[in-house]
Parts: C-alpha cells; structure tokens; sequence
C-alpha cells in the first residue's frame, strides 16, 4: 500500500514537471527534465514518508518544487531568442513580400487606432476622468429643484442658513459672473471673473500658488478691496511679477490689491474663462433679502455619500425656507446634491457619448476589413500552412505565428495611428464647441498613449485570431492539391458574414449622420426674425464710478456718432442684448389690470432709436421708436408678435399698459407690435420681447452690443470701428467682435460639431465597407477562376458570369443593409437631444442612406465582375 502511495504521488510530481516544461526552450528541456526528476528521486524516502513529515519540512520540499517555475521563467529570455525573434523576423518578410496587402492593412488600421484615440483624448478627461481637484468626488452642486424639474440659482439667504445648520459639508460656497475693465498702460482690457465667497477654493481644494486665499473677515460688507489672479493673467498683464502680491490694479476705476496668483494650470471647470475672483462682500444683514442670483458648491465631509448630504440639504433647505419666506413655503421644492462632474458634464454628455460610440463603429469596421484581408491571405498561403504542418509544425506554432504577424500589422497600423491621432487632437480642439468643457485638457498625455498602446495591442490579436484558426485547422491534403473549389468553402463562409457585418456597421453610421444633417438643414431653415447680411456686432462695455445713468447714455449716443462717420458703415444701433448671443436679459411683465399673481417672463431690449429698421425686424402693427422717445417723454415700448397673441388674442394692444421689471415704476404704454426673434437659439421657441429706448429704461445699461451694417465686408471694419468708439473714451473695453454670420453658426456649435464627426466617419465608413465588398469578390472570382472557365467553356454568356458575381455581392449587401436597418432603428435613439425637427426613426432617411449604400456596393461588385467575365477558358483550364 505504501509503494502504491509513494508511487502515485511520484507521478503526480512528474505529471507537474511536464506541466512546467511547457514554458522552457526546447533546446534546453531534456536537460532541465532529467535534473528535476533526478531531485525528485533523490526526495523519494521523503515522498515515501509523506504522512510523518512535519508541516516544515512539508512547506520546504513544496517551495523547492514550485522553485520551477522560477527557473522556467528565468530561462524565458533564451525562449524568445529562439522562437519569438524567429516568429518576428519570419513575419516581417512576409509581410515585405506583399506590400500592397501590407500598405492597405496598416492603413486602415491607423485611420480606426486615430480616430479613437483621439476622440478618446477629449471624452476621458470631460467624462471619465475625475475632475483636476483634491478628492473630486466629494464636490457637489448644490441645486433648488422646482416640481417641473427646473432649478432656480440659489439665493445668498439660502446659503447663509445652509453654512450655519448642515453637518453634511465642510465647506459650502456661492459665486456669480462678475466683469470688470483692467485699465493700464495697455489697451483696457475686459476680464471675467467672480464673485464668490471667501470658501470659493476650500470647497474646489485649491490653494494660490503665490500670495494667500481669502479669509472669511474678507468676504464682509465695506472689505478691503482685494483680488486673487490667474497665472495667465498674471503672466499677460503683469509680466510675471515676482512681487506681485500687494500691488494693485485699477479695476472698474477702483484700485484693488492683488493678494495671490492661482497655481499654473488651475482649471476652474465652473466657469473657465474667469481670471480674477474678489470676495462677494455681501451684508450679513440683508441675507433674506437678495433674489435667485448665485450658484452653490459645496464639499462633502468624508465618509458622506452624495445621497445622504442630498437629504440632509432637503431638510435643512426646507426649514431655511420657511423660516425666510413663510409666504411662499410649501411651493415643492427640494434641495438636491449632484456631483460636480455630471452636473459640468451634463449638457455636453450625450454628444460626446454618441461620437464615442461612433468611432467605435468606425473602429470595429476597420478591424472587420483587415480580418477580412488576412483570411484572403490565409486562403492564399494554404499551400505554405500545408507544407509547413506536414514538416511537423504544430497547430499551436501556426497560430503564434500568424498572430505575431497580425500584431505586426497593428504595430505598424498603431504608430502610423499616433500620428493620425495628433493631427485628430488638433482638429478637435479647432472644431469643439466653446462651451465644451475642460477644452484645454484634450490633448496627448499618458491616457491617451495608454489607451493607444492597449488598442494597439488587442486588435492585433483580435483580428488575428479568426484567420490563425481557420488556418489551423485546414485540412493537409486539401491543402498540399490547392484545389479552388475545395479551399474557398470555409474562409468563403466568414468573409462573407464579416461584408455583412461591416455593410451594417457603416450603415448605422450614415444613418446617423443622415440624421443629423437633416436636423442641420431644418435648423438653418429657420428664419431668425431679423437679417445677418453683412452685419458686424461688438460688445461695448463702461465702467467707473465716473459713469451714471445720464453719462452712460451720453457716451453711447457720441459712440454711435464716431462710428456713423466711419467710411463703409451704412447704418448702426444699439442695443442692451444681442440676438443667437448667449446673452438672457429677462424680467417680468404684468399687464394693468391683471392679477398681480399673473405674469410674463419676457426678453428685455433696450435700443437706439432706428435698431429695428436696421436689423430687420418688421414692424406689424402700431409705430416703431424714435428719436422722440428719449428721456422726459412718455414711456413707449413695443411687444412681440407672441406675446401680443397670447396676451391680446382678440384686442387691439396698442394703448395698453404694462410695467416690465419692477412694478413700483411708471407704467410703459405699448405703440406697436414687432415680428418675433429667436435670442437664445434658433431651436429655442421662447419668443416674447419688449422694446423700450435706452435712454427711456429705468436702469443704466453698462453694458450695450453695437451692430453695424456695412457695404463691404464686415471683419474688415472691425479696427475703424473700435478706434471711432476709443476716439469717444478710450478706456472703455470692446468685446465679442463677431459678425452676424458667425453668431449665426455658433448657436448650433454641439450640433454640427457632433455632425461633422459623424458624417467624416460615416464616409470612412462607406469607403471601408466598399473596399470589404470589393475584396471578397475579388477573391471569389480568383478562387473560382476554373468554375468560371468551366462555365464560359460550356457556352455560358458573359452576361451570365457578371450577373453571377453582381448578383453574389448585392446579396451580401441587402444583408447588412437589412441587419443595418435594424440596428439603426435601434441605436439612433441616444441621437434625439441633438436632433431638431426629425425623428430618430425617420424613414426618408433610412430609406435615402440604404440606397446609397446600395448604389456604392453596386459600384465596388462591378469591377470585379468585370473582371470574371475576361477569364480566358484555355487558361483557366490549363492553369489547374
């Protein structure tokens, strides 16, 4: 019994040392063999006496024994001079002696590896990675949600009742735009910023990199006027200034000392073009006072999750709210926390996602196209594989070595693919939107070569490994005759499911692109309201306390002046907001004799006299504004055609009252009714609007867009224009320089953006998926040369023979096209935030994207079948 024992478990060590010998160079596998079982015999009393061996001397002989694997692995350098370097250096010439098949393989493959990697290069910093801040999950947005799903922004007595009672945050900040003019011994230079209380950078975990952060005695009422900078501002306007910290600048003709430089490289994904921040510096006292106006942030303790700071706000929010407002309690609201990310990503999410899954498609027909080209290549090296397996290779070494040429492929494919990628990154930088944000971190950084290298990597072996097991498993005699006929069947079969596959991929692509171009189309198709024709537009804004509501309105009229003089410009206005700007200037409007609880909420413009004759906006009814609507005279304003229909469907309102903004003010008596605009975009349906003069508006309008129409063209009158106004005062800013065209075009940035890429993809697409087609038949009529003779020897027409491969391409086309359909009836959904005016599933684009496709497979079978229909019988014959 004990013999039996001892043997069996000698076997067992000798049935390990195989195992183990797997991994060792054959060259040098008989000599490590014989000397590990020489140490197991000598270990045999040991082995014997298993069960009196104590748990030491048990976990020694194993350390000792596994102690191969060790030495198997130290011997692996040796293994890849003998077989890998060979596999390398093997596949290498063949892949020189066909370059043509080389050339297109490389080729595609680097148009699929750049395409995504450099989408990827802008979608995982805005969606994958965490946001550039200490502990970034832990930063949330501090949201008042209404029943209907809207937000309002938060209001300063919100934020002081919430930093007083949560437990859930350590710190909990607000912050507003605020826009000042840097006045120097440059040019006056207007800069963003913001306002934000002195926990701004606590709660986003950042601290100056030079000077100091605010401190809670800054943020009160009648602080020191104090500002902290950007690196880029400090560096542009400063010249770097090593003792910047106490010096100071005059800002809106107020001096403010400069108390700290944020570290380069600071992104502030809350509002990116921000350069300076000063403390809010709002009185303590009033905090029930100040409207919805400011957005909230906070940072969470450790160890609170998302969800139980959102209940704690909900309840803590609510009893702030009634305790400030019991008048309005119990209106529904609540209070929620959202990660700082999806909220910042929220907007731009489902473009990025849908390109994402676009150059994936783009990706996965590319690797589609060079399996299909290498299982053409095994079809036509069967005669070597056969050769080769009847000189005693193993399947295994036939598998490894035409995979280590398909990583070869996507080596070469890879880094021609980096470079595809650089030149992508640049574009996508040029093409993003402006509202695309962190726009400054696409770019090439570790992820992106990361990402690279492991696509490189799997489809290397992805594509390779159906070509390596069909070739693995041909049959020897099959291969050592050659015969067509008998060697076309299994490769045939999947060549042919890969065309489908490919015809459908590329047909989901242009679908969607169908259908975003349709979008574009109707949304360019929209009349605006008002004409773009060579119109110029510039921001004019003042600043100072030298500048009162009668001086405003003094400088504007001389500005107006100076630019009518200048040669070229026809006619220009004013006015307090421009239209397709970003700009949303709305105030509430009650019409006398409503109820006070009935209201409008309407768009504000407060114009020169002549703006909308000039812009083009027609008058319908009533009169227009004049130069006798200034101020002393009684209060004029006009309505829009929508809001006239809503409020007086059946009246007459010219004559009628109304107050707009505040309602302890005079009342505005409308004169006429004008033709609706689109202001915040062309997709937008929200139309109402008042006009009233500027100088008739009760507040004074800083800040005021000049638009001007010109005979020539417009770019060109942008310097005379701006040094005209400077002749007026030149410390005042001009921004935003911008044709009508250009405001025109930016108002639909994510929506073309999103259709360029897909339209480059879906050609990409459509000339891959041809190529596939084109292959396959080439390659059937090569393989079925001697059928062909056959058929033309036997009095078949040429007809006939390009009916037949015509007829065998279409097939695989209406294949994929209908699996196509299918899916793109499917996926086309995720499309429908950035459509306008076209269904996900609309059929005339489904219908027009599947005959195109037709109509390119058509082109791409003919060549082939073109060429059947020249075979030479004698020849074909002869030949086999």
């Amino acid at each position: 019994m004990t013999d039996a024992t001892r043997t069996t478990r000698f076997r067992f060590w000798l049935w390990l040392i195989r195992i183990i010998g797997v991994i060792v160079p054959r060259r040098l596998r008989a000599d490590w063999k014989q000397e590990w079982e020489a140490e197991l015999r000598n270990r045999e009393l040991l082995l014997a006496d298993w069960d009196k061996l104590t748990w030491k001397t048990k976990l020694d002989l194993l350390r000792r024994s596994l102690g191969a694997f060790w030495d198997a692995l130290v011997l692996q350098p040796q293994r890849l001079e003998d077989e890998m370097f060979q596999d390398l250096r093997y596949g290498a010439r063949m892949l020189m002696k066909t370059p043509g098949f080389t050339l297109i393989a490389v080729v595609t493959l680097a148009l699929g590896i750049g395409a995504s990697t450099a989408i990827f290069s802008a979608v995982n910093p805005i969606l994958f990675e965490p946001l550039p801040y200490p502990h970034a999950d832990r930063i949330t947005s501090i949201l008042e949600m209404n029943r209907d799903g809207s937000h309002n922004a938060g209001t300063f007595g919100m934020y002081r009742g919430l930093v007083e009672r949560n437990r859930s945050f350590d710190e909990i900040a607000v912050f507003k735009p605020w826009q000042v003019t840097l006045v120097g011994s440059n040019q006056p230079e207007r800069l963003e910023g913001q306002r934000v209380s002195a926990s701004y950078f606590q709660v986003l975990g950042v601290s100056p990199a030079v000077g100091r952060d605010f401190q809670t005695s800054d943020d009160q009422l009648n602080g020191p006027k104090i500002a902290i900078i950007s690196d880029a501002l400090w560096r542009r306007r400063f010249g770097g200034d090593a003792e910047i910290v106490g010096r100071q600048a005059t800002l809106d003709d107020v001096l403010y000392t400069i108390v700290g430089v944020m570290p380069n490289g600071f992104e502030n994904v809350l509002s990116p073009a921000a350069e300076l921040w000063a403390p809010l510096q709002y009185d303590m006292s009033l905090g029930t006072a100040w409207g919805h106006h400011l957005r909230t942030v906070g940072r969470l303790r450790p160890g609170v999750s998302v969800d139980q700071g959102t209940r704690e706000l909900d309840v803590v929010g609510n009893a702030v709210l009634n305790e400030q407002h019991p008048e309005s309690y119990g209106r529904g609201v609540q209070f929620v926390a959202v990660s700082l990310q999806d909220e910042v990503t929220r907007a731009v999410k489902p473009a990025l996602l849908a390109v994402l899954g676009a150059v994936m498609l783009v990706l996965a027909i590319a690797c589609v196209n060079v399996t299909n080209l290498l299982l053409a290549r095994g079809a036509q090296r069967r005669g070597e594989f056969a050769v080769r397996c009847a000189l005693g290779a193993a399947p295994t070494r036939m598998i490894r070595q035409l995979l280590t040429e398909s990583l070869l492929l996507s080596i070469f494919g890879g880094a021609l693919g980096m470079a595809v990628a650089w030149f992508g990154i640049r574009a996508l930088a040029t093409l993003s939107p402006s509202g695309l944000p962190r726009l400054n971190a696409i770019g090439w950084n570790s992820a992106v070569f990361a990402f690279a290298f492991g696509i490189t990597t799997l489809i290397g072996l992805g594509v390779g490994l159906i070509p390596a097991f069909h070739s693995s498993r041909s049959d020897l005699q099959t291969g050592l005759q050659r015969s067509s006929s008998r060697t076309a069947g299994g490769h045939q079969r999947t060549r042919r499911a890969l065309v489908v596959a490919e015809v459908a991929l590329a047909l989901v692509l242009l679908v969607s692109a169908g259908l975003l171009l349709r979008s574009m189309e109707r949304l360019f198709a929209i009349n605006p309201g008002f004409d773009v024709a060579r119109a110029l537009t510039m921001q004019v804004q003042t600043s100072g306390r030298r500048f009162d509501k009668e001086t405003t309105d003094r400088f504007f009229a001389q500005a107006l002046e100076a630019v009518l003089r200048v040669p070229g410009v026809n006619r220009a206005a004013f006015t307090s907001q421009l239209p397709l700007s970003g700009d949303d200037d709305q105030y509430g409007a009650r019409f006398e004799g409503d109820d006070p609880t009935v209201g409008y909420s309407v768009f504000r413009y407060a114009v020169s006299p002549g703006y909308l004759e000039m812009i083009g906006i027609p008058l319908l009814r009533g009169r227009l504004l004049d130069e006798h609507d200034g101020a002393g005279a009684p209060l004029a304003l006009l309505i829009s055609e929508s809001l006239a229909k809503r409020k007086f469907p059946d009246k007459d309102p010219i004559g009628q009252r109304l107050h707009v903004g505040p309602v302890n003010r005079p009342w505005f008596t409308i004169v006429g009714v004008v033709g609706d605009i689109k202001q915040a975009s062309l997709a937008a349906s929200q139309s109402d609007a008042v006009y009233s003069t500027a100088t008739q508006w009760i507040f004074e309008n800083s800040s005021m867009s000049l638009v001007v129409r010109t005979d020539v063209d417009p770019g060109a009158l942008a310097s005379d224009i701006k040094q005209a106004i400077w002749s007026v005062d030149k410390d005042q800013a001009i921004v935003r320089v911008a044709t009508m065209d250009d405001l025109l075009a930016a108002t639909a940035a994510e929506r073309r953006f999103a259709m360029i890429l897909f339209e480059t993809f879906g050609l990409v697409a459509l000339v891959l998926a041809s190529i596939g087609i084109y292959g396959v038949l080439s390659g059937s009529v090569t393989e079925r040369t001697r059928e062909i003779g056959v058929r033309l020897a036997l009095g078949a027409q040429r007809r006939d023979v390009l009916g037949l491969v015509l007829r065998q391409g279409m097939i695989l086309t209406i294949g994929g096209v209908v699996v196509g359909l299918v899916a793109a009836w499917s996926v086309t959904g995720v499309l429908s935030k950035l459509l306008y005016s076209v269904s996900a599933t609309d059929p005339w684009t489904f219908g027009g994207v599947a005959l195109l496709l037709i109509v390119v497979a058509l082109l791409a079978c003919y060549v082939p079948a073109r060429r059947a229909t020249k075979v030479d019988p004698l020849v074909a014959l002869r030949h086999e």
